[in-house]
């Protein structure tokens, strides 16, 4: 209670009957007339000189007591607030050094410039001079003088004295509620005397309200900002409730009411490095060892944040100065720190000069210690030096292996960087013997050592070893399949990275942190092509279709959550502090904001949707009670959608040799008639990459799909692929005739879609035949023969020596002649002969074109005729052609769907008996079937 009783007699406050108001306009005008005095005494003062300090005092109507307990429903903190009220001084302080003080600048301008101007800044200079005096107190111009001033000390009332000790009493005597009526009464009197705030928080504290305790605590400490006692208990409270940001606000307060307490800079310090911020942390420990040079471990923290933080030179600045000022008597720790900084930036050679400067001169006489003799040995080896870094390392022998392991291996791998293979090979073996101790990982560098001395069959000795210790064994499970593919071992390197027998089922999957090796994509992804390169297309179908799968669904969704992408709640907290002017614990209520009008927009709905997510929090905290369960507020962002994983191949759609993958699983799951699987890979790559798929990769998956799609139950999935191979290839036939399978297998309701394409590809493509042969085909389907007839003849006048288009015509005109409308009917049935005819002529006689005249006969009854014709037929054998192939589609000439398909004599036989059996000759019918159609 000393130290309460103390803080009272030091407060600056009048006894008047309004002691707040008075009592600040006596300081002011003291502080206005010391000021008048020293003007000509200071009329050289530079700005810096007579810069303004910022203190924390209730003005106004504002209420302290509603301040202290004003719930936290904006989301801020306790030091959070007074953050916001000093920035927000701190910003018109600047603004008042900004502005002209001279008045016959403002004479000089007109009046609506300076309208515009104070538009622009925000608050006009009369209220920026008076805010300036709200809440501060000004620094007199000239040095004040040491030692008491009469007149100048302010004493509190008698009054407010009795009133606090009245309360202090209560609080001795534990009658906790007239304590608190007696000192919020002294706070209505003196709402800037931070005793009462003081003992409102010991009172809190004692009766359990932790929360009004450090509210009330941080008042008092802000109003006696210079009491370091009132900031260290607020330290302590920080860091029990864990928030180390308000832990390292009071930190810094504290620091700056008492400099010299080194134990509040450590702990700032380590604060700094729990939340992160490596750069303050190590400025802070920097500053700790030049206050106390003999701290060494601090200093060597600073150099290792620097370090981490990439300021590599400061760390090596810092070291070398202390080793500047201790030229006899230098740690050789910090040496051996200073060498290792150098040796990590490859600057052996200078790590070496400080390693035999401290060799002559901290050790002279005695033996320098051991890790910096090796430290020297690896310096030579990396500057080629090969013959005295041997020597250096002789002194590492079986013997001491065990006491030094970590030399050891620190001297092999040095070995191993500069590709000294075989001597880093004599390191690594003094420690083979005990290579279970360092978990395989000795086991693995002795691999590596033998894989880059192209020793194979000790590499994949060691290499098991060492999978059978390693947990994360991933790279060294593939280098090892390498070894043995090499080696000719296929099924060893199958068993390598195949899970193991008795893996956990259970395990997570979609856990990234703890995933089993045989669960990693990179494995996955080798196994997936040990088992494509020895055919078996199940097998790496069962590999690589899960994870490809996964990995378009993942980027799918993600895809879609960046596009309505939200505003984390600490964003939108920093746009509103732009408003706080407008909030009713802001000493500077009522001035305008000093932000341009889209930062006042952006801070307005930042405003609204921190209000309607506390409204939802109030409401969950409601129904969570309600319901008897314990609420836990979660400030966290969750509006971020943070859950989402990454993808197992996150560049699958940009690596070149990841669309090959693809390509080869779709053609995979094709032959294995999984075409569904097949069509859903390929339209989610297509819907992913449609923008940045090259035009060939894009036209090769779709010409998968368009394989696909006539094989699948429902064509229409497949409907986009066609629709684009046919577009991309106008003039093709192959192209055409795909999209023409596709159609024909397709109900109705897409007749719309298909009529509208191929309209569309008549006009942009004029002279392209195929679109006009399938219009022409879609009227012979619904038995219009005239409007097909038409169809075909306008394909004749494009390209008239077309087999194809010959028959067509043909076979339209004589389907016209049998039509009960036509008058002419034996002029269009001789002129669709004499288009058969003309068929027969392009073919070159071929036994196709003979069997198409004698099915024309046939049909229009000519029966002796097509009987001369069939026997023809009967009479030549053809030869297989090749199945016409889509653009981009594997050309296999020997890939026929059955052999003979070609070859026309079997339905040439079926029709002949046919003539015979109807004209009696059952005898003729029954040979022919016997000699042509009998197995």
């Amino acid at each position: 209670m000393e130290d309460h009783r103390g803080a009272i007699e030091t407060t600056d406050y009048c006894a008047d009957e309004h002691p707040l108001e008075l009592g600040l306009e006596e300081e002011e005008q003291e502080d206005d007339n010391d000021n008048d005095n020293d003007d000509d005494e200071n009329n050289g003062a530079s700005e810096e000189e007579v810069e303004e300090e910022y203190e924390f005092r209730f003005r106004g109507e504002m209420d302290p007591l509603a301040f202290a307990e004003e719930d936290d429903a904006s989301g801020l903190q306790p030091y959070e607030r007074f953050e916001r009220i000093q920035h927000h001084y701190e910003a018109l302080a600047a603004k008042k050094r900004n502005t002209p003080a001279s008045p016959h600048h403002y004479s000089r301008e007109t009046p609506a410039k300076r309208l515009r101007q104070e538009e622009i800044h925000g608050a006009s200079f009369e209220e920026i001079m008076e805010a300036m005096n709200y809440g501060t107190r000004r620094k007199s111009k000239k040095t004040k003088k040491k030692g008491r001033r009469k007149g100048s000390k302010k004493k509190v009332n008698s009054e407010l004295t009795r009133k606090l000790g009245d309360a202090t009493l209560h609080y001795a005597h534990g009658r906790y509620e007239e304590a608190i009526s007696v000192l919020n009464e002294v706070i209505r009197l003196a709402p800037n005397l931070s005793d009462p705030y003081h003992t409102l928080g010991l009172i809190y504290n004692e009766m359990g309200d932790k929360k009004r305790a450090l509210n009330f605590y941080m008042i008092a400490a802000h109003l006696a900002p210079k009491d370091a006692s009132l900031w260290k208990p607020l330290v302590t409270w920080s860091i029990e409730q864990d928030n180390k940001r308000q832990a390292k606000y009071c930190l810094t307060k504290a620091i700056t009411a008492d400099p010299q307490d080194l134990n509040l800079q450590i702990q700032r310090a380590s604060i700094y490095v729990e939340l992160g911020e490596y750069h303050k942390a190590a400025e802070s420990y920097e500053q700790i060892s030049h206050l106390c040079p003999d701290k060494i471990e601090e200093l060597k923290t600073a150099t290792q944040l620097y370090q981490k933080c990439g300021q590599r030179e400061r760390a090596i600045c810092i070291l070398e100065n202390y080793l500047t000022n201790h030229v006899n008597d230098a740690d050789l720790c910090v040496v051996d720190l200073l060498a290792s900084v150098h040796m990590e930036g490859k600057a052996h050679d200078k790590a070496l000069e400080h390693i035999e400067h401290a060799q002559q001169v901290y050790c002279a006489g005695k033996d320098i210690p051991l890790h910096l003799l090796i430290k020297a040995g690896i310096c030579h080896a990396h500057l080629r030096q090969a013959e005295k870094a041997e020597a250096i390392f002789s002194v590492l022998k079986q013997d001491n292996a065990s006491t030094h392991p970590h030399l050891i291996i620190e001297v092999a791998d040095s070995l191993m960087t500069v590709e000294q293979y075989e001597s880093a090979l004599k390191y690594y073996m003094l420690l083979g013997g005990d290579g279970n101790k360092h978990n395989g990982y000795l086991h693995l560098k002795i691999a590596k050592c033998y894989v880059s001395l192209r020793k194979r069959v000790q590499a994949i000795e060691y290499f098991y070893k060492a999978i059978h210790q390693l947990d994360n064994s991933v790279d060294a499970r593939l280098t090892l399949s390498s070894l043995l593919l090499e080696e000719g071992r296929d099924d060893e390197a199958i068993s390598v990275l195949s899970p193991p027998m008795e893996s956990d089922s259970a395990l997570d999957p979609t856990s990234r942190i703890s995933r089993p090796w045989w669960l990693n994509e990179k494995i996955k992804l080798k196994l997936s092509q040990i088992y494509k390169a020895k055919g078996s297309f199940e097998a790496f179908v069962d590999v690589i279709y899960p994870v490809i799968r996964e990995t378009l669904f993942l980027e799918t969704f993600q895809q879609k959550v960046k596009a309505r992408k939200r505003l984390s709640t600490s964003v939108l907290h920093e746009r509103a502090k732009v408003l706080d002017d407008h909030q009713t614990d802001n000493v500077f209520q009522g001035f305008r904001p000093l932000a341009p009008a889209a930062d006042l927009l952006k801070a307005a709905r930042a405003k609204k949707l921190l209000r309607k997510k506390a409204i939802i929090k109030e409401a969950k905290r409601a129904a969570a009670l309600a319901a008897g369960i314990d609420w836990k507020s979660d400030d966290s962002d969750d509006e971020c959608p943070q859950d989402l994983r990454e993808p197992p191949l996150p560049v699958l759609l940009k690596n070149e040799e990841h669309h090959h993958l693809i390509i080869d699983l779709c053609k995979s799951l094709s032959s294995l008639q999984r075409y569904w699987d097949a069509l859903q890979i390929i339209n989610l790559s297509l819907k992913l990459a449609c923008n940045t798929l090259s035009p060939e990769r894009k036209e090769e998956l779709q010409t998968l799909g368009a394989q696909i799609a006539y094989n699948i139950s429902d064509p229409a999935h497949g409907w986009d692929c066609v629709r684009y191979i046919a577009s991309r290839h106008p003039y093709s036939f192959s192209a055409w005739n795909c999209y023409y399978k596709v159609m024909s297998r397709m109900d109705n309701r897409y007749s719309k879609h298909k009529n509208k394409f191929l309209h569309n590809m008549r006009v942009k493509h004029k002279d392209s035949v195929p679109p006009i042969m399938i219009s022409a085909h879609q009227f012979t389907m619904i038995s219009q023969h005239q409007a097909a007839a038409r169809e075909y003849l306008e394909a004749y006048k494009l390209m008239p020596d077309s087999p194809l288009i010959n028959l067509c015509v043909g076979t339209a005109l004589i389907n016209l002649a049998l039509g009960l409308r036509l008058q002419n009917k034996h002029q269009c049935m001789a002129q669709g002969l004499a288009f058969l005819c003309n068929n027969f002529r392009l073919c070159d006689n071929s036994q196709e074109a003979l069997y198409n005249i004698a099915r024309a006969y046939h049909h229009i009854g000519l029966v002796s005729l097509a009987t001369s014709y069939y026997e023809k037929v009967l009479a030549m054998r053809e030869k297989d052609y090749p199945i016409p192939k889509l653009p981009n589609e594997n050309q296999d000439p020997m890939n026929y769907e059955r052999q003979g398909y070609c070859d026309l004599r079997r339905e040439a036989a079926y029709n002949l008996h046919l003539i015979y059996k109807k004209s009696g000759a059952f005898d003729l019918a029954r040979q022919v079937l016997k000699d042509h159609l009998t197995f």
